[in-house]
């Protein structure tokens, strides 16, 4: 696997926390996704290019392993990564930091695995019309290199 990750910075606001000042689960899944959506625009793979020929990449496996809490007013960034495999499945590998410190703190590390939707069929797409398989390839390639 390449070592090449890609960035999203944050900061934890009122709303992404509990009463208790500490970022809610479900807020982690929120940046990991905004997070992804970001890097595959920075590529020129735009999502609602792929979503408006007739495709959809939804979540079919998530997993996230807590390390240590973010809590209201931190700065934090997402490191995101594609593990390149074989097939149409796209494991998205993610670690969550704390970067409020010099030093940053790992507090959250995760994947989620997407496939291709053909929203017409209502199934996995294993071929893709060519443009978007070109779009799949031109990822792959950007995180094996």
């Amino acid at each position: 696997m390449a070592d090449r990750w890609f960035d999203y910075g944050f900061r934890v606001q009122p709303h992404h926390t509990d009463y208790g000042g500490v970022v809610w689960h479900g807020t982690y899944i929120q940046w990991m996704e905004t997070a992804r959506v970001e890097c595959l625009r920075d590529m020129k793979f735009a999502f609602e290019d792929f979503v408006a020929a007739g495709y959809d990449l939804p979540v079919v496996d998530l997993q996230l392993r807590y390390h240590q809490p973010l809590m209201l007013g931190a700065a934090g960034l997402v490191r995101t990564q594609l593990d390149v495999g074989r097939g149409v499945k796209l494991k998205w590998l993610y670690e969550i930091y704390d970067t409020t410190q010099e030093k940053q703190q790992l507090c959250v590390t995760g994947h989620v695995v997407l496939v291709p939707i053909d929203m017409a069929k209502r199934r996995i797409a294993r071929h893709l019309p060519a443009d978007l398989q070109t779009m799949f390839d031109s990822l792959q390639q950007y995180f094996s290199t």
